[in-house]
């Protein structure tokens, strides 16, 4: 996936948590497709998160067969958006995230003890 990373200038995506944390921290302009089965409709809610800041651009599973190829083609075409969503997009990551989670687990260790 790296190098599939490395050479796009648009991802298409489902919405996980993952997927989308990766492209925050690469910093890639996407359109993300979010899974309609999945519990509680998490990844509409994770989609409409990026395309609300202008990171990311969500095409519902149900419309994706007649906008998908459209929305993409737009967007390949339009330098200046992609530019701006990356820009978006970067602004999002937390690139400090594994060192956040240690703390937390440590924090509640400490809490737990006393």
């Amino acid at each position: 996936m790296a190098a599939a990373y490395a050479a796009a200038d648009l991802v298409v995506s489902r919405a996980g948590a993952s997927s989308i944390s990766e492209l925050q921290n690469l910093g890639k302009p996407c359109i993300l497709v979010p899974s309609p089965n999945v519990a509680e409709d998490h990844q509409t809610k994770n989609a409409l998160a990026l395309a609300d800041r202008g990171a990311a651009v969500m095409v519902t599973d149900a419309d994706a067969p007649h906008e998908l190829v459209d929305t993409i083609f737009s967007l390949i075409g339009n330098k200046e958006k992609l530019a701006t969503m990356k820009g978006n997009i970067s602004e999002m990551a937390l690139t400090d995230s594994d060192d956040k989670i240690v703390e937390e687990i440590v924090r509640i260790v400490k809490e737990k003890q006393q």
